[in-house]
């Protein structure tokens, strides 16, 4: 056994005892996971009749929840990842539950003093004891600054960082194992969504990280009417603490707390849909978990953004990949879409285009009879990319992550406002970004930056061509060539030429012939001694070009042998 799975065969133990617990043992041992872990004998006869009447969803949402941090994120991670899982084993992990107990006050106030090197009295002037809420990387109290300014402060579960490396390497390894030794690792690389699951979970622990990207909102905001994130207090941030102002608002999802407070569901709808596509085409920087939790409203209907722990990101190139798709929906073009899941490059081996087309097309046109304002374009993503995974296309995670902020947004959409649409929304958004990626603007500085790229190859130019002649005087310089087919390439321009040679041949063997005819017909009326020597030089030359034409012949067959 290796030695990192000796060191923590407990762990092993207590993760596959649950699973086992909750049925999955058939599973785990078709994957060959406990001779792997050489744990058979003692487990494998543990009583699987647990829970036998919840769904295989509804099993694997209780093992994960049991299992703690990890395993409860991964399965938020995996609720994305339809190529994966089926649908209803999804809907089961949406609901997976990060409440947990609180940890005592005496292990928050001894954290967040070894993180300032100082007293808790001197770091704030008030702090309530008993937390707002727990979860199972942290949990937040409710504070008040020596300012006088009334703050959160989100403080870290101690030693978690601890378990989840722990849990980390044990997912590491059985990735590895699955991606090596089944067939599931053919289609689906366990190793990198692991991997990307790590960094996703370290950025999370790591709060100075959170606080960042509330800035990066908060300035992206600055061109928003209506759109607020809370002030960080840096001076009260470190790794492990994280500390910002207090929003005293109502959540989204108390409707009766905002009619009584004489808000517009409407509008807060309308300007909920307009920053989520702000954030996702415009900012390329979009909240990955927008749900009502995550989200108050203020006073003058103003939406305030909280948590940013789970954040999605989109470069320039995947944006305009969004756009087209969204372009595609709306217009209903199934080219459009083909074209931009082509231009993901998530292609891993040759797929069927033409089959894959007719799909898309086949999808359309089950929304053509849909008037533009019934379409859920959250569901429509949904589709594409299952059908994209339906031909083993690996959809990048932040576009499955787009996919349920989308849907996600769509349900909240739905309950504030029943008669709005979002792809009503997304229309002009697209539309206006799709124009001014053809304005004059852009254009001139993709121009731009087009000539400082040939400006920097002609710069670097005569040195590279001075390198090419020095290695042509030191007799270094060797270049090879190489082409596909090259063989059958050879064998065409063969048959080619002999039979282009079979035909010269011939028809100076004709001509001659011809000639020497000609030449009899003449002599006719000539001695007969000119006659019958007329007659000799036919019939040599009949025989000379039979083998000239028998040699030819085999030379062609003896060649195309040797091919």
């Amino acid at each position: 056994m290796d030695l990192s799975r000796y060191r923590h065969i407990k762990r092993y133990r207590q993760i596959i005892f649950v699973f086992v617990k909750h049925g999955f043992g058939t599973i785990i041992d078709q994957l060959g996971i406990f001779d792997y872990i050489n744990i058979r004998k003692k487990i494998e006869e543990k009583d699987e009749s647990i829970d036998e009447k919840l769904s295989t969803g509804g099993r694997l949402r209780l093992s994960l929840e049991e299992l703690g941090t990890t395993f409860i994120k991964l399965g938020q991670i995996l609720s994305t990842r339809p190529d994966i899982l089926p649908h209803d084993v999804i809907v089961e992990l949406e609901k997976l539950q990060d409440a947990v107990p609180p940890f005592p006050f005496d292990d928050v106030k001894s954290l967040i003093e070894s993180e300032f090197d100082d007293k808790l009295g001197n770091i704030y002037r008030e702090f309530n004891e008993i937390p707002l809420a727990a979860a199972s990387i942290a949990q937040v109290h409710l504070a008040r600054l020596n300012s006088g300014r009334k703050v959160v402060v989100k403080i870290q579960r101690p030693g978690i960082e601890r378990n989840i490396d722990l849990d980390l390497m044990v997912l590491k390894d059985l990735a590895s194992f699955i991606d090596h030794h089944t067939k599931y690792g053919k289609l689906y690389n366990f190793t990198k969504t692991v991997q990307e699951f790590e960094s996703t979970l370290k950025n999370e622990l790591d709060f100075r990280i959170e606080g960042e990207n509330a800035e990066t909102f908060k300035e992206n905001f600055s061109k928003d009417k209506g759109i607020s994130v809370p002030d960080i207090s840096w001076i009260h941030t470190t790794r492990r603490v994280l500390t910002m102002e207090y929003i005293d608002g109502i959540p989204l999802n108390d409707f009766e707390a905002l009619d009584v407070a004489g808000l517009d569901r409407k509008l807060i709808a309308r300007n909920l849909g307009i920053t989520i596509f702000n954030q996702i085409l415009r900012d390329g920087f979009f909240h990955g978990d927008p749900h009502p939790g995550n989200i108050m409203v203020l006073p003058d209907n103003e939406i305030t953004f909280l948590d940013f722990g789970m954040i999605g990101k989109l470069n320039d190139e995947r944006k305009l990949q969004f756009l087209k798709m969204l372009m595609g929906i709306t217009f209903k073009n199934s080219r459009l879409i083909l074209e931009a899941i082509i231009a993901i490059d998530a292609m891993t081996h040759h797929v069927n285009m033409k089959k894959l087309e007719r799909e898309i097309d086949a999808l359309r046109d089950k929304y053509l009879s849909i008037p533009l304002n019934e379409i859920k374009v959250g569901e429509v993503f949904k589709e594409v990319f299952n059908l994209a995974f339906s031909y083993n296309i690996v959809i990048p995670s932040e576009f499955t992550m787009l996919a349920k902020t989308l849907v996600t947004l769509e349900g909240l959409v739905a309950k504030l406002d029943p008669e709005l649409n979002v792809l009503e929304i997304a229309d002009p958004i697209a539309r206006n970004l799709m124009f001014k990626s053809f304005s004059p603007e852009k254009i001139g500085v993709e121009f731009i930056g087009g000539a400082l790229d040939y400006g920097s190859l002609l710069r670097g130019f005569p040195s590279i061509f001075h390198n090419y002649l020095r290695k042509l005087e030191d007799d270094e310089f060797t270049m090879q060539f190489q082409m596909k087919g090259i063989e059958s390439v050879e064998k065409r321009f063969e048959k080619i030429f002999n039979r282009i040679t079979f035909s010269v041949v011939l028809l100076a063997v004709s001509i001659i012939i011809a000639g020497i005819v000609i030449g009899i017909g003449g002599s006719g009326y000539a001695d007969i001694e000119v006659y019958t020597l007329s007659i000799t030089a036919l019939k040599v030359g009949l025989i000379v070009a039979s083998f000239i034409i028998v040699g030819l012949i085999l030379s062609i067959l003896r060649s195309t042998r040797l091919k």
